[in-house]
């Protein structure tokens, strides 16, 4: 049972007819509104039109004989407040929450008998962070006390790679976990506390970063010019008493800097040229003064305007995110946590990310990101990357469009539900990289509702892979099979083996061995390969 009528809870229906076989149940609030009409469309799926997820919508949908519960709204507590119902009813009953506030999340988990936490924006999130800072892979896990990474083949050493995960020669069409190992570029390795990817620059304090933008804003080219212009007759002041004055080179300097500061003392005993030295450097130096007066006093009052509403422009080399949702509250965090400039763009000043991108002292621009003017403010012509990530495609494909005619060579990130249409983007209007969130994010619910653990996703491209723990049950179709035949069977790879008589897990298990009831298996696995290790795995399930 589904309860939820968003891009996730049509996908998630999809994967569990489609990849699991089952038949659903769907409470939304009306088959006309969101993607109810795509919902109703799926067969297999019996709808109950219901204002909310409550104990009548729940009786009427017979939760009572249900396996499981996906409740999918958009409201933490309302998700939450729908679980403690559904339990009630069914205390047997699997359930599968979507939270936002992971940490939340794992307190509520404590709540329940049976019971899984996930957010789709955590497991997107890093996918788009990725894609923005033009990397392949994003994924870094934490399983059985070791840390796993994606990285390409020829950026690790060969004993560190566990398994290849995907030929992206092809990078529309990856091909993911093919027959041929040799052939994958794109490989799951451990790590092994080395720096994996550049080192990334510590963020200066919030007054040298503000100095450095206002000496870039207001030192514009006719002040600049006359700043060199000024320093040039210091110097030309400093030589002429070298030469001329009859100092040492040090002393000259010495007077120099002196004169400057306004220390220059008349001298009626002084040679003419060192006297008309002495006034043009004391002119230039009443001159400089202002000009870095002026300099630190903006640095100083944009320091603090960014403690309270974010850094003021200009801004170079940093990610422009547009919509501060659920996603692009995590991207920006994620981004700033890698000491990544954003700035954020919403046209909402109530949207979840906004108090969060302030209380990191990120720039923030209300405003529609589809004008022109919007997206000048957040200075696109000098980002690195845009990150669409409204929930509206149309939205999303406007503001990208507009930013490619402000600068063509930008590197854009597309959030786009439908694959098709995400295709099609990608070749018409040369887009980088999209991503739909509920296609990355729809595995793992799903694998989550059959009751299999789910540790973790690692996407590529706009496909996923996923990493989940698999028993072998007594009597069931993996008894018997070596890893090898597994493995050829599926599309699936055994990266761990926990043996029955042992705690701990034995890394990148012989091909050979023999699986017998009570092992437990950690792979990575396609959707459908997942299923098919699935099935196998319950009794009488052959995978086949």
């Amino acid at each position: 049972m589904v309860c939820g009528d968003s891009p996730l809870a049509f996908r998630l229906v999809d994967e569990l007819i489609n990849r699991y076989d089952e038949d659903v149940t769907v409470i939304l609030r009306s088959k006309q509104e969101n993607y109810g009409p795509r919902i109703a469309q799926l067969s297999r799926v019996r709808v109950i039109e219901a204002a909310a997820p409550d104990n009548a919508a729940f009786l009427q949908a017979k939760l009572s004989t249900a396996r499981a519960l996906a409740l999918l709204g958009s409201d933490d507590a309302g998700n939450i407040h729908a679980a403690l119902l559904a339990q009630d009813i069914n205390p047997e009953l699997r359930l599968v929450l979507r939270l936002f506030n992971t940490s939340l999340g794992h307190r509520v988990r404590t709540l329940f008998a049976d019971c899984a936490v996930l957010s789709d924006a955590a497991m997107a999130a890093p996918s788009f962070v990725a894609a923005s800072l033009g990397r392949e892979g994003p994924t870094h896990i934490r399983v059985s006390g070791r840390t796993l990474y994606v990285v390409r083949r020829d950026e690790v050493a060969p004993e560190r790679i566990i398994c290849g995960l995907a030929d992206t020669t092809d990078s529309t069409h990856p091909d993911l976990l093919p027959v041929t190992e040799h052939s994958t570029d794109l490989v799951l390795a451990f790590a092994n506390g080395s720096v994996v990817e550049k080192p990334v620059r510590r963020r200066p304090s919030a007054f040298m970063a503000a100095l450095r933008r206002n000496f870039g804003s207001v030192l514009n080219r006719r002040v600049a010019a006359a700043a060199a212009s000024l320093f040039v007759l210091l110097a030309i002041g400093t030589t002429m008493f070298a030469v001329f004055g009859g100092y040492t080179w040090w002393n000259a300097v010495y007077e120099t800097a002196l004169d400057v500061a306004g220390a220059a003392q008349p001298t009626d005993s002084l040679p003419v040229i060192n006297k008309i030295t002495q006034v043009m450097v004391t002119l230039v130096g009443i001159s400089i003064i202002p000009i870095i007066t002026a300099v630190a006093l903006d640095a100083v009052v944009s320091a603090r305007l960014a403690a309270a509403n974010g850094p003021q422009g200009p801004f170079r080399d940093h990610v422009v995110v547009i919509g501060l949702g659920q996603v692009g509250a995590r991207v920006v965090a994620q981004l700033h946590d890698l000491g990544v400039p954003v700035v954020g763009v919403d046209r909402n000043e109530s949207a979840r990310g906004i108090p969060l991108a302030r209380r990191l002292g990120l720039p923030v621009i209300i405003g529609d990101a589809s004008r022109d003017d919007t997206l000048r403010a957040a200075y696109i012509g000098t980002s690195r990357a845009l990150v669409t990530l409204s929930s509206h495609d149309v939205v999303n494909l406007e503001a990208a469009l507009t930013a490619r005619a402000i600068r063509d060579d930008l590197l854009v990130v597309l959030r786009l539900f439908d694959n098709d249409f995400a295709r099609l983007v990608e070749r018409r209007f040369n887009i980088d990289v999209s991503r739909s969130v509920s296609a990355l994010a729809a595995p793992a619910f799903a694998a989550a509702m059959v009751e299999r653990q789910v540790i973790g996703t690692i996407p590529v491209g706009r496909r996923v892979l996923l990493i989940a723990e698999v028993p072998v049950g007594d009597g069931t179709g993996l008894g018997g099979r070596t890893i090898g035949e597994v493995e050829q069977r599926t599309e699936v790879r055994v990266i761990a083996l926990q043996r029955r008589t042992e705690q701990r897990m034995d890394w990148q298990p012989p091909a050979d061995h023999q699986l017998v009831p009570r092992d437990r298996l950690m792979v990575v696995a396609t959707r459908t390969g997942l299923g098919q290790i699935l099935a196998s795995s319950i009794v009488g399930g052959s995978g086949q």
